[in-house]
């Protein structure tokens, strides 16, 4: 049977690393992949994968990504379920990671975060030299 999945998104929030009684580390995340198409609104939408990733890539991945890092994956899907404290049963699908790559370097994630969030870094030296346009921005 083939179970393959590859995939290309951004992370919706920084990975969850935890460990494992035994000490393995297990890492979960989801990505957030844009369909190929718009809906009739003519907005794109995006699918929402929760994924799951185990013992040294865990760590690499929280290491080096966080919410908005484009990454690209290979793994496979998997069902599991459990029942909750309320007695009902659970039922998950997730890929589990086999191998990930980061999509773009540490400074282009940066920037693209500063520019979403309106952060931009400056140079001290321009805040040295006067805006000939200060007394009317006060």
């Amino acid at each position: 049977m083939i179970n393959n999945v590859t995939l290309v998104g951004r992370l919706t929030k920084d990975p969850d690393l935890r460990y494992t009684q035994s000490g393995t580390a297990v890492g979960q995340f989801t990505l957030a992949i844009n369909r190929n198409f718009t809906n009739a609104n003519n907005e794109r939408e995006a699918d929402f994968i929760n994924c799951v990733i185990w013992r040294k890539a865990a760590e690499s991945l929280a290491n080096y990504a966080t919410k908005g890092t484009l990454i690209g994956l290979t793994g496979r899907i998997q069902t599991r379920n459990y029942e909750n404290q309320q007695g009902q049963r659970i039922y998950v699908t997730e890929v589990v990671t086999e191998s990930f790559q980061l999509l773009e370097s540490r400074e282009v994630n940066q920037q693209r975060k500063e520019q979403f969030t309106g952060k931009a870094t400056f140079d001290k030296q321009s805040m040295d030299k006067p805006d000939p346009l200060y007394p009317f921005l006060l």
